[in-house]
């Protein structure tokens, strides 16, 4: 493979030392694809691993950015050929992998997949990996409930994942509440139907509450996730896909074997192929394309800290979509 030099990339050194560097394509781990990225997306898991509140890093040095979406340049592999438009969601890329807070990454070829006909490069990152986790979220919710079954419960609805798993919800006829403290203008826009306001949220410390959700996506954990179970309806199901809070849970089986209820988790990071695919199937067909742009912040490398810090505060609407080439 060809020696790509002096390109932009944001390198963790260590835990105290961080910034842009201009780096070669020796920086870079092992691959048999070489990807041109247009753009990166900022999560929470990007958050608490610039931010050093989780050890995410493997190693060090490390690029961040646990997705990217861009053009292929250079491949080993049949299934991708130069000028090929690909992204890339997980597998442990910007985590013990170089990741995609780089003007070019280099990747497993297993781990990338068609950027969709009807989704551009800019799009799949403003959606990034917390509107793929939402997708497959919805995707278990589907599996099991009707949209005329009740209501759904999403915490942290103004965030990353809860924005798009709202309209995703609404969009396919679900009734959904949306449990924030942020705008209400803005998540009723998204579709939610009703706003909880968190303060308003009366945790009651105890196995079995009155039933009000049919189900529930929840990014949060802690005594949040632990009241929502004890609120799912008879047969209804919790999806777990978050930790803001609290990596915690407190809970009984008295949900489990009284109300039939399901808990199910979300690992967006080893999901196969064909279930990616189809999550980014049914963004394509389903999310509302023009709310992207009342969801969308878009910034660069040079505010990546800045982000880590505001993210883990809870001080991030929406998604943030980074643009490597700014």
């Amino acid at each position: 493979m060809k020696k790509y030099k002096n390109f932009k990339a944001f390198v963790v050194e260590n835990k105290n030392k961080m910034g842009i560097k201009n780096i070669d394509i020796n920086s870079l781990d092992q691959g048999n694809v070489i990807v041109k990225v247009s753009y990166s997306s900022f999560n929470f898991k990007d958050g608490l691993a610039i931010n050093g509140k989780i050890p995410i890093f493997k190693k060090y040095p490390m690029i961040p950015g646990v997705d990217f979406s861009g053009t292929v340049i250079e491949s080993d592999c049949e299934l991708f050929k130069p000028k090929q438009k690909v992204i890339l969601n997980g597998w442990g890329v910007g985590e013990k992998h170089t990741g995609g807070f780089s003007q070019i990454a280099r990747v497993n070829s297993k781990w990338l997949i068609n950027l969709p006909k009807n989704i551009s490069e800019k799009e799949s990152m403003i959606i990034g990996s917390a509107g793929y986790t939402a997708a497959l979220c919805v995707m278990v919710i589907q599996s099991k409930i009707n949209p005329n079954d009740g209501e759904i419960l999403v915490t942290g609805a103004s965030g990353g994942v809860g924005s798009i798993a709202v309209n995703l919800l609404y969009r396919l006829g679900f009734k959904v509440v949306a449990l924030s403290n942020k705008d209400e203008k803005y998540l009723k826009k998204l579709g939610a139907k009703k706003i909880l306001k968190r303060k308003d949220y009366i945790i009651n410390r105890k196995p079995l509450n009155s039933q009000k959700w049919v189900a529930s996506i929840d990014t949060v954990g802690g005594d949040i996730l632990s009241n929502i179970i004890s609120e799912i309806k008879y047969d209804g199901i919790v999806v777990s896909t978050g930790l803001a809070k609290s990596p915690d849970l407190s809970t009984t089986v008295y949900p489990f074997i009284l109300r039939n209820i399901t808990l199910s988790g979300i690992d967006c990071v080893y999901a196969n192929k064909e279930k990616r695919e189809k999550a980014w199937q049914l963004l394509e067909e389903t999310l509302d394309f023009k709310m992207l742009d009342i969801i969308k912040n878009e910034k660069g490398l040079q505010d990546l800290v800045n982000l880590s810090q505001k993210i883990i505060k809870g001080e991030v609407k929406g998604r943030t979509l980074i643009n490597v080439n700014l």
